[in-house]
């Protein structure tokens, strides 16, 4: 810049590459000469790059764009002046940066995420050693991204013993970073193309977020309304057009203080914001199917006795309006299922599920339900079937599984017939005691019924009870747990697998739901694979370097390994 006259630049930006295997890179092209340069010398640049949230802009069109978009003419001396000499199409100032009031940190990253992170539901209560972590958000929001966990324990368990290990083979990342933000306020920004941004809480954060703390805890509800604000976005975009960009890119935006100021007192007059949501994905939530955007779901979860991390956790920092609904819930566990455990039809003396869980609606709906009340519920969950019963059996599981992200807490095991057998597990509930119980209890009392019809000679009896039986036997090939319904934890030595159905819920639901699914047992499988997940594992790893997940042991081996 100092030594020779630039002569254009031409921000292209993705797509400028005819070949689709560049897909992904951002380009720039350039012109400079060796010609010396004064005071006056100026270039030309020109913006070809896609617009974000708008249709990508492929290279045959960028070709034109180049010759025909508006040029701005900019002084070469004057780009000494941008902040980190960064090559603007428009001027930046030096002063007044975000940079001057607050530091900004970036996320840890663990080297193997299914190893050492879950979401909150796999869990019955984030406790253990586990903490929450926070993640990116899809858009802007006040609380979001409250979804997932870190077995973290303390710094001094598996997880540093898995980073001490890789640091003796010179692997070690991230792997606590952002510590430094932990127990303070600020913005948590995802590190993706639109940059969503959302209040922070001093929590543990991934690598795909960064968070911004202020110098001046005073001045947080400005830079809050700043980078809530499209002027963020705006000025980020001026100075990087990448996919992801780094953490220090957020802090070389310019930032008016008292401007902002301004700004923040009208949108937050009683300072800053406590954290609610409405969302049964959030670990704020709290609870309430009635303040809740998928009603139906939670009130299912709650029959089957799960309850969110916010109604236990008495040392989660929540809004006034949480911890009411909180309450107002809480009077209505009378009608939770004590062994997690809800049959569709009519089995063991137990009022069927849809009829039970109709029960509870109007008893949590009170004066409000209405004729028309179950109908506006379906329709919010954006059912198709207008019945309850058959909404349970047909569509539950499928929204069940897309609303957590195939990691789902409520399994439906079924006989394979829709006038069959079918029942609605809480996961974390079902222990060995439980999963006999379900063969042995409701599914033989199921079967019983279906003898009777048998010996009176009833039209399609006979189908009923077979179906029923396959259901059994499989059922206690899980118990028992012989390949290839074992359970599988790549991470474990031999001597610490499960030998039989005695699940770890540590390990989550991608490893213990395994045999469930090759069983065919479930009425909607979630999108679970097994295969080999990315990165290697430290030498010394029980089962090599390939983290492979799709293994099958024999209760011999295990049971040898353990004697």
């Amino acid at each position: 810049m100092k030594n020779y006259s630039w002569l254009f630049v031409a921000r292209l930006g993705e797509h400028a590459f005819e070949n689709a295997e560049a897909a992904g890179a951002f380009a720039c092209m350039i012109g400079i000469t060796k010609s010396k340069i004064n005071d006056k010398q100026s270039f030309f640049g020109v913006n070809a790059a896609n617009n974000r949230g708008e249709r990508p802009i492929y290279a045959s069109e960028k070709k034109e764009l180049v010759k025909t978009a508006t040029l701005k003419i900019l002084n070469q001396s004057e780009q000494l002046n941008n902040p980190d000499f960064i090559i603007g199409l428009e001027a930046m100032a030096n002063s007044d940066l975000l940079k001057d009031h607050a530091v900004s940190i970036q996320g840890l990253a663990t080297s193997d995420d299914p190893q050492f992170t879950l979401f909150f539901w796999e869990l019955a209560k984030i406790s253990n050693g586990w903490v929450q972590l926070r993640g990116t958000v899809e858009k802007s929001t006040s609380f979001g991204g409250c979804e997932r966990i870190i077995h973290w324990e303390e710094g001094a368990g598996r997880y540093y013993d898995h980073a001490m290990a890789l640091k003796k083979v010179g692997k070690l990342g991230g792997w606590k970073s952002g510590t430094e933000a932990r127990n303070k306020k600020g913005v948590i920004i995802s590190q993706m193309s639109t940059i969503p941004v959302s209040i922070y809480w001093g929590e543990f954060y991934d690598h795909n977020a960064c968070v911004i703390v202020p110098d001046n805890e005073n001045e947080l509800t400005s830079i809050l309304a700043y980078c809530f604000s499209p002027s963020f976005y705006e000025n980020v975009r001026k100075i990087d057009q990448s996919l992801k960009p780094s953490n220090n890119t957020f802090l070389k935006v310019p930032f008016d203080l008292e401007y902002w100021q301004k700004i923040a007192d009208e949108q937050y007059p009683d300072g800053l914001p406590q954290p609610y949501s409405d969302d049964a994905t959030q670990w704020l939530f709290h609870g309430n199917p009635l303040a809740s955007d998928n009603p139906l779901q939670v009130a299912m979860a709650r029959l089957l006795g799960y309850h969110w991390p916010a109604e236990s956790d008495t040392e989660m920092e929540l809004a006034d309006e949480a911890r009411e609904q909180i309450a107002a819930i809480q009077s209505f566990n009378s009608h939770t299922d004590d062994d997690g455990i809800m049959c569709l039809p009519a089995i063991n003396g137990e009022l069927q599920a849809a009829e039970r869980c109709r029960e509870y609606l109007m008893a949590v709906w009170g004066e409000e339900w209405s004729n028309n009340t179950l109908q506006k519920l379906l329709q919010k969950e954006g059912a198709n079937k207008t019945n309850l019963d058959e909404w349970l059996r047909d569509e539950f599981m499928d929204q069940h599984n897309k609303l957590f992200q195939n990691r789902p807490f409520i399994w439906q095991i079924w006989d394979g017939r829709k006038d069959g057998f079918s029942a609605l597990v809480n996961y974390p509930k079902l222990n060995k005691e439980n999963l006999s119980k379900l063969i042995y209890t409701y599914l033989g009392d199921w079967i019983r019924m279906c003898e009777a019809k048998v010996k009176a000679g009833e039209s399609g009896a006979e189908g009923l009870r077979s179906a029923a039986i396959k259901l059994k036997e499989k059922l206690e090939a899980i118990l028992q747990g012989e390949a290839p319904y074992d359970i599988f934890v790549r991470w474990k030595p031999l001597d610490q697998q499960p030998i039989g159905w005695e699940p770890d819920l540590n390990d989550g639901v991608r490893l213990n739901i395994r045999p469930f699914i090759l069983a065919d047992v479930l009425r909607k499988k979630p999108n679970i694979k097994w295969g080999v997940d990315r990165g290697k594992n430290p030498p010394g790893t029980p089962w090599g370097t390939e983290r492979d997940n799709d293994m099958h042991l024999s209760l011999e081996e295990k049971g040898n390994s353990r004697k």
